[in-house]
C-alpha cells in the first residue's frame, strides 16, 4: 500500500518559512488520475522574496568554512538514507516510474550528498610559480552568489541534488523552481534541509509555472546563475535571455540516444540493454534509447529477440512490484507520442509492436502507452531525428561500424551513446569517434554515476556539466590571487630579469 502525504496542500519554502500561495493546482498521480496534493502557483513577488532572502543569507553562508558547509550535506545524506523508502514511494506516486527506479533515483541523491560533502574539504584551486622574485601566485574557487535552479519532472529529486548540493557546498544560496507535475520531492527535500540545520534563506523553493516563476528567475538581476534541465526550445530561450544579461547559464536538454549493435555483439545482452534504456521510465529520460543502429547481418535476429522480450514487459502502476513500465506523465505527453507513431508510419518505417494507448481494465484514469518498436527506419526520418520522450524505439540497419558512427552522430543532440561489440578495436574506435558526452560499451544508454560529469554536446547543452567535480564550475568563479612580498613594486611582464 502506498504511503500517504502528511498534507493536502504544499507551501513554498522561503527564508526558512513555509509560505502558502494564493492560487494552487492539483498534482495528479499519472497511474490513476487521482489528485495527490495541491501545489502553489506562485508569482514574481514570491520569487522576489526568495531572492531577497537568498541574497542576505548567502553573504553569511559564504563565510562559513567549506568543511562546515560540507558537514550539513553529510546530515542531509543521512536523512535521505533513513527516508529512502518513503521518498521512493512518494516519487512513484507523483512521477509514475516503477518503485525500483524510484529507489535508484533517491539513491542518486544520497550518493550526491556524500560526494559533494567531500568537496567541502577540496574545492581545489591551484598554486603556480610566479614569474617574478619574491611573489606568490594562486587561483581559488569562490561562490557566485544567488543561484537559480529549474528542474524537470522526470527526475524530480536526483537532478535537484546534482544542482543544489554543489551550489550549497561552494557557498552559494539557491532559489529552486521544481516542476509543478512533481513538487512532492522538492517539499520533502526542503524539509530535510530544514531538519539538517541549513541556515534560513540558503535554500528557497518556489513552486509555479515556467512562464511565471521560471521567467521571473531568469530575469531577476540578483540571480547570477541559472541551471536548467528541460526541453531544447525552453533552454534556447533561457540562453538568449541570460546572454543579454551577461548571466551565467548551464543547460542540460534533450537527447536522441542510440545503441549500436554490431555483428559480433552478444545479442542477448544487447536486448537487455535496449529494453532497460528504451522502456525504463517509459522512455521518459533524456538518456533513453530511441534508436537502435544495428548491423544488417544480425538485424533480423535482434528484431526477433526484442519482440519476444517485449512481450514479457508488464505495464501499470509503478507501486506494483510486478510492473516494469509505468505511465506517461500527462495527457500532453501521451498525445505527443501518438503523433509520432503516425509520423513514423507516414515516413515508411515498419511498425512491429505497440504504437497505441493502453486503456480498459487496469489502466483506467492513467496515461499508459504500449512499448513500441519500429524497424527499417532510415537515419533522416523524423522518428530517428526528433526526441519523442516515450517508449518508442526505431531500428536503423547499417553495414559497417563507420556507417553506424555516422548515423549516431547525424542528429542535433549529443547526450548518450552505446555500442555492443566484442572487438576491442571497435570499442576504442567508437569511444573516440562517437560525439556524445557519455559513451557506454556493452551497456545501454542510461545509468550515469554521480562522480562523473553528466551532459552532452551540440543541442543537448551549452558545455557545462551536472554531477562530478565539473558541476562546481557552474556554481563558482575563478579568482587569481598574487602576493608580492618583495617590498617594492614589480610589474608583470616588464620587470622580468
Amino acid at each position: 500500500m502506498a504511503i500517504s502525504l502528511e498534507t493536502k496542500k504544499l507551501a513554498n519554502f522561503i527564508d526558512g518559512k513555509w509560505v502558502e500561495g494564493s492560487k494552487a493546482t492539483a498534482v495528479i498521480n499519472p497511474a490513476s488520475g487521482e489528485e495527490i496534493v495541491q501545489v502553489p502557483l506562485s508569482d514574481a513577488s514570491n520569487v522576489d522574496d526568495a531572492v531577497t532572502a537568498a541574497k542576505r543569507a548567502q553573504k553569511k553562508w559564504a563565510l562559513v568554512p567549506a568543511p562546515q558547509r560540507a558537514e550539513l550535506l553529510y546530515r542531509v545524506g543521512n536523512l535521505l538514507k533513513e527516508r529512502k523508502e518513503r521518498l521512493s514511494q512518494l516519487l512513484t506516486m507523483e512521477n509514475g516510474k516503477v518503485l525500483e527506479e524510484a529507489r535508484g533515483e533517491v539513491q542518486e541523491g544520497i550518493d550526491m550528498a556524500f560526494y559533494m560533502a567531500g568537496e567541502g574539504r577540496r574545492l581545489f584551486g591551484q598554486t603556480t610559480p610566479a614569474e617574478l622574485k619574491n611573489k606568490f601566485a594562486m587561483s581559488q574557487r569562490v561562490p557566485v552568489g544567488v543561484v537559480g535552479i529549474i528542474t524537470p519532472w522526470n527526475f524530480p529529486i536526483a537532478i535537484a541534488t546534482w544542482k543544489s548540493f554543489p551550489a550549497i557546498v561552494a557557498g552559494n544560496a539557491v532559489v529552486w523552481k521544481p516542476a509543478t507535475e512533481t513538487p512532492i520531492m522538492a517539499y520533502e527535500l526542503a524539509k530535510i534541509f530544514e531538519e539538517a540545520g541549513l541556515p534560513n534563506g540558503v535554500l528557497n523553493v518556489v513552486f509555479g509555472t515556467g512562464q511565471t516563476v521560471g521567467n521571473a528567475m531568469v530575469h531577476h538581476q540578483d540571480i547570477r546563475v541559472i541551471s536548467f534541465t528541460g526541453s531544447n526550445d525552453v533552454g534556447r530561450n533561457i540562453a538568449a535571455d541570460c546572454g543579454r544579461q551577461l548571466k551565467k547559464v548551464s543547460l542540460e536538454m534533450g537527447g536522441k540516444n542510440a545503441v549500436i549493435v554490431m555483428d559480433d555483439a552478444d545479442l542477448d545482452l544487447a536486448v537487455e540493454g535496449i529494453l532497460w534504456s528504451a522502456f525504463g521510465t517509459s522512455g521518459q529520460r533524456c538518456t533513453a534509447c530511441s534508436r537502435v543502429i544495428v548491423h544488417e547481418a544480425v538485424k533480423e535476429e535482434l528484431e526477433n529477440k526484442l519482440l519476444a522480450a517485449m512481450k514479457d514487459l508488464t505495464i501499470g502502476d509503478g507501486l506494483d512490484p510486478s510492473v516494469k513500465v509505468g505511465p506517461i506523465i500527462n495527457r500532453a505527453g501521451l498525445e505527443k507520442i501518438k503523433d509520432y507513431i503516425g509520423i513514423g508510419k507516414n515516413e515508411g518505417a515498419k511498425l512491429l509492436e505497440g504504437g497505441y494507448e493502453l486503456s480498459g481494465s487496469g489502466y483506467r484514469g492513467g496515461q499508459f502507452f504500449a512499448p513500441t518498436l519500429f524497424t527499417d527506419a532510415t537515419a533522416d526520418m523524423r522518428i530517428a531525428q526528433e526526441e519523442i520522450f516515450g517508449p518508442v524505439v526505431s531500428l536503423i540497419p547499417v553495414s559497417s561500424l563507420e556507417e553506424a558512427i555516422e548515423v549516431n552522430n547525424g542528429v542535433s543532440f549529443g547526450l548518450s551513446s552505446s555500442i555492443f561489440t566484442q572487438n576491442v578495436n571497435r570499442v576504442f574506435q567508437a569511444q573516440r569517434d562517437l560525439d556524445t558526452g557519455i559513451v557506454y560499451v556493452n551497456a545501454g544508454t542510461t545509468g550515469a554515476e554521480i562522480h562523473l560529469p553528466f551532459g552532452g554536446t551540440k543541442g543537448t547543452g551549452n558545455g557545462h556539466r551536472d554531477s562530478g567535480v565539473q558541476a562546481l564550475d557552474v556554481f563558482t568563479e575563478w579568482k587569481a590571487v598574487y602576493v608580492d612580498y618583495s617590498g617594492k613594486l614589480q610589474r608583470a611582464q616588464i620587470d622580468v630579469d
